[in-house]
This record gives structure tokens, C-alpha cells and sequence, in this order.
């Protein structure tokens, strides 16, 4: 698999966001976690940008996080736009 450190982030992001439980009991954190996870996303991002694939740079880019690790899991062959 194409970056499986970008893919664990992004699938982190989803497990935040699935877990109701955790929204309902506490709102404010669970913004805070889901902020975590997108900042350390997009640091990942910026570390990283310009050498990556140009179909993944653009799902990061344009914050399109669950087509980029489709784009992954696909070991770049997504056929996402």
C-alpha cells in the first residue's frame, strides 16, 4: 500500500467520526479529536507535498479525505475524480 501512515490518519479521522457515543457524551472533545486528526492530516500533507501521486495530491488538497484513502487502498488505481 501506497503512504499505510496516511491511510492509519485517515482512517483514524473515520473511527472519530463514527463514534456517536463519544459525540453525544462530549461534544467539545469530540471536535477536538476530529481538529487532532485533520491537523495531523494535513501536516502529514505538508511535509509530503509535491512528491506525491498528483491524483492523491489533489484528493488532500481539496480536504477529500475518504477518496484519498479509496486512492490508497487501491494502491492508486481509484477511480475517483
Amino acid at each position: 500500500m501506497l503512504h499505510p501512515e496516511l491511510a492509519a490518519l485517515l482512517r483514524r479521522r473515520l473511527d472519530v467520526i463514527a463514534d456517536h457515543p463519544f459525540r453525544d457524551r462530549d461534544p467539545t472533545a469530540h471536535l477536538e479529536a476530529l481538529k487532532s486528526v485533520s491537523l495531523d492530516i494535513e501536516t502529514w500533507h505538508a511535509a509530503r507535498r509535491g512528491t506525491l501521486p498528483a491524483r492523491l495530491e489533489h484528493f488532500l488538497s481539496g480536504c477529500s479525505y475518504d477518496k484519498a484513502l479509496r486512492f490508497l487502498e487501491a494502491d492508486g488505481a481509484s477511480p475517483d475524480h
